[in-house]
């Protein structure tokens, strides 16, 4: 690990104005904007790697003592506090009671002890898996120097995605509470110099294009203080299916966050957002439009599944992806119809 500055900041704009600083780090002559410590879970990972150099790291848990770290419910839906940890969200009874996806994205991700550490907003802003992204004796990866190219292309994908891609990039997002906030239409709250302001969940990550080391819209020192989810009795009949290689501590190869809202067994309006094969938070808006208006059945499920990877684009080892995933998809949606509610 490389020398940095260490802060601690006790509250919103103090975090701001240090999050807003340029500096350089050693051995370099680029500027760089410090970055955020949280749970550290992702950040203190990449900088052992050297992966990530930054010249200062701001350490904001003190926030948690805040609004940043509360969970709150109101009569539109429910808040959740940026520095909230996972653990707690996933446990929080008006969680596990109206947004049951959410609940299981956050169980099903990493382990006990990493839950107890990481912050939800930490959680959405985790970077990629990408062994040739960990690995700095990679020289070829776009997502760490932009321009250089991307190993994974000819080199093993197989945990790559194949929903999302560019000819810069097939980095998988690894991230499960996410794809409950796309499903979801979630908000996110980001606070700035001038102000706080909502946009949609949907909005905050980047597709890969032709700059995959430009991950979110984020602007320097721009921090994220909550996510804010409707309301709407129908949420509960929402599910989290998450396939992967071990049942414990492990990323999804696919994964699918699926809300239903029926009416005498025909599909009034569906949620779908898909995990573990794509490059970002992955919302499945034609597999959704396909299933309105339709008896839910078996048929219903698959054919959808099959729009939803329509748009696939495999390389040599992860071909299987689309398969797993249809079948993923279609078996969150049944576990989503047969829900009680």
């Amino acid at each position: 690990m490389r020398p940095f500055i260490y802060e601690r900041v006790n509250t919103v704009a103090d975090a701001l104005h240090a999050g807003a600083l340029r500096e350089s780090p050693p051995g370099s002559a680029a500027e760089a904007t410090p970055e955020f410590l949280a749970g550290g879970t992702t950040l203190i990972d990449l900088m052992k790697l050297d992966v990530m150099r930054p010249a200062r790291v701001v350490d904001i848990n003190a926030l948690g003592r805040t609004a940043v770290g509360h969970i709150t419910e109101s009569p539109n839906g429910l808040r959740l506090g940026a520095l909230a940890r996972m653990s707690d969200a996933a446990s929080h009874p008006v969680v596990r009671r109206n947004y049951p996806m959410v609940a299981q994205s956050l169980e099903l991700a990493a382990s006990a002890q990493l839950r107890n550490m990481a912050t939800l907003a930490g959680n959405v802003l985790q970077r990629t898996r990408c062994s040739y992204f960990r690995d700095v004796s990679y020289s070829n990866c776009n997502k760490r120097i932009p321009g250089s190219g991307c190993a994974a292309l000819e080199g093993v994908n197989r945990q790559h995605a194949v929903l999302g891609t560019s000819g810069n990039c097939i980095a998988t997002y690894p991230g499960d509470f996410a794809q409950a906030l796309i499903a979801l239409d979630a908000q996110v709250e980001l606070s700035s110099p001038e102000g706080a302001h909502l946009i949609p969940f949907a909005s905050l990550h980047r597709a890969p294009g032709d700059t995959p080391h430009i991950e979110t819209i984020l602007s320097p020192g721009e921090l994220i203080t909550a996510f804010e989810l409707p309301g709407g009795a129908w949420m509960r009949r929402s599910v989290y299916l998450k396939i992967r290689d071990r049942d414990s501590y492990e990323f999804a190869l696919a994964s699918a966050a699926v809300a239903l809202d029926l009416e005498h067994g025909a599909v009034r309006a569906a949620r779908i957002a898909l995990g573990g094969v794509a490059t970002v938070p992955w919302r499945a808006r034609e597999a959704e439009a396909a299933l309105v208006g339709q008896p839910f059945d078996q048929a219903a499920a698959e054919a959808a599944a099959d729009v939803a990877f329509g748009a696939a684009k495999v390389r040599e080892h992860n071909a299987f992806k689309v398969a797993l995933g249809k079948r993923t998809l279609v078996r969150a949606l049944q576990q989503a119809a047969a829900m009680e509610v």
